[in-house]
């Protein structure tokens, strides 16, 4: 796999007090496979669909218990040259860039209306070995109750071409990287509780999105919306056990036209 271009999404990761809650809810409803824990890496663990590696567990460090959450990294070249832009667009650095072994270097940051996300400069580990299959990650989107902020700021960090969807009755915004359509922006509207914050939704890929749902809520996950049709997919938005939103889709059962867009970069 080439390096990718900087701004695409290219690996997920989330921290979790019960570990092995975590693997025993995702091995079922995703029917991911874990390797072993890496205690040299604060006992990160990845997981695998079919030997691939899809998205990674780690339990929290010291001092950093509180809600589980899913952290999405976007490629970079260069970490440090990807910080000092985050900080010059208004964004916070919340862990300058790291280097974690031979795998890479990392950097963790929020943008300006609040929504946590990394930054992967790839050494030996490139990302996501695998996508769009059912288990590994096909989509992500930024849920925001300042889109302007985040609009602006994404498309300046990443250098993204940003289309509107054209829809009176949803605020929504899609970032382009080339020709490839890489991320989402949703206004969060009243449905979603104040306490609830900005934060970025990942998509994953599944067979059968009823049946993910089932199983997700039979291991004491939560349905929040859906499953829908959508000419993307059947989707559902779930929070795991541990608090952790995401969402599941089957891409093969699209319905409907695709929405009209208009450029707005």
């Amino acid at each position: 796999m080439a390096v990718q271009p900087e701004g695409t999404p290219c690996w997920a990761d989330a921290m979790f007090s019960d570990v092995e809650g975590a693997k025993s809810f995702y091995g079922d409803v995703l029917g991911w496979t874990f390797g072993e824990a890496s205690s040299e890496y604060g006992n990160y663990t990845q997981a695998y669909v079919d030997g691939k590696a899809v998205a990674a567990v780690v339990p929290p460090m010291p001092g950093q218990e509180g809600q589980s959450q899913w952290c999405l990294y976007f490629a970079s070249p260069d970490a440090a040259a990807t910080a000092r832009k985050i900080r010059d667009n208004g964004g916070e650095v919340l862990m300058e860039p790291m280097q974690v072994g031979e795998f890479g270097t990392m950097c963790l940051a929020r943008e300006p209306s609040g929504a946590v996300f990394g930054v992967w400069q790839a050494g030996t580990h490139e990302g996501f070995e695998a996508t769009g299959v059912p288990g590994a990650y096909c989509w992500a989107e930024v849920f925001t109750r300042e889109p302007e902020k985040a609009d602006a700021f994404f498309t300046a960090v990443f250098g993204y071409r940003a289309k509107q969807i054209q829809d009176d009755a949803v605020d929504f915004r899609i970032f382009n990287l080339g020709g490839d359509s890489v991320l989402g922006r949703m206004r969060m509207t009243d449905d979603f509780p104040p306490e609830v914050p900005p934060y970025i939704n990942v998509y994953f890929t599944v067979a059968d999105c009823d049946d993910a749902v089932a199983k997700a809520t039979k291991h004491g996950g939560v349905l929040r919306f859906g499953p829908m049709d959508s000419p993307f997919g059947r989707f559902a938005a779930l929070s795991d056990p541990q608090g952790a939103n995401f969402s599941v889709i089957d891409i093969t059962a699209t319905q409907g036209e695709m929405p009209q867009t208009e450029d707005v970069s």
